[in-house]
């Protein structure tokens, strides 16, 4: 659904007296209705005609005299501001298109990453009753870059495709290590992945720091 940010009333009042300005409703010099009236007619506050008002007065439209009331000024001017708010109208309409576009990419972005969700999970409980996932082990050189670094700040999953099941340091297994769990000389990593992501584990875990 497409939302719209209606423009205040009192400006389109003064667009409305402008159009009437520019057909010849009110002519150039015309002293025109009083506030009340203006106000009955256009089902509004005298408060609201008076801001709309004062705003064509600021564009010449109308002259505003606190003794004499509001004359007519320029209907020129009163064609130039309708053209100017009618080319407003454009741009805000634009606006909200883009807008509502993006809300619909945001929707259908989420469900096709709750589609994508779906088959990974059905995929991965086919996985666990027909066969499971082989594991592999690399064990961490002592002069590795990986020293001192988390799991989630080497983005390992992103670099490999692989996915690290547990750690086994000095007799202790970690099971599910989290993205914050830093990697120690010696670490024997167990993860599943295809060979290609084991291959690029391996690669990873084995570039050492420069002499």
């Amino acid at each position: 659904m497409k939302h719209q940010t209606a423009p205040p009333r009192y400006l389109t009042v003064a667009v409305d007296i402008a159009r009437r300005i520019k057909k010849g409703e009110f002519k150039e010099g015309q002293k025109m209705f009083g506030r009340s009236m203006l106000a009955s007619q256009y089902e509004v506050s005298p408060e609201t005609i008076r801001r709309a008002l004062g705003l064509l007065a600021e564009v010449n439209v109308v002259i505003v005299k606190p003794q004499s009331g509001t004359i007519v000024g320029s209907a020129e001017s009163a064609e130039q501001y309708v053209e100017y708010f009618e080319k407003d109208i454009e741009v805000r309409d634009a606006y909200d298109h883009i807008n509502d576009l993006l809300r619909r990419y945001d929707e259908l972005n989420n469900e096709m990453m709750r589609t994508i969700d779906r088959v990974v999970d059905r995929r991965r409980s086919q996985i666990a009753v027909d066969a499971p996932l082989p594991n592999y082990e690399i064990t961490v050189p002592d002069d590795s870059k990986l020293l001192g670094k988390s799991i989630g700040e080497i983005k390992f999953w992103g670099i490999t495709g692989g996915t690290i099941i547990a750690i086994r340091r000095k007799g202790n297994v970690i099971v599910s290590p989290g993205p914050y769990e830093q990697f120690c000389g010696g670490d024997v990593i167990i993860m599943v992945g295809s060979p290609s992501a084991v291959e690029h584990a391996t690669r990873l875990v084995m570039q050492t720091e420069p002499a």
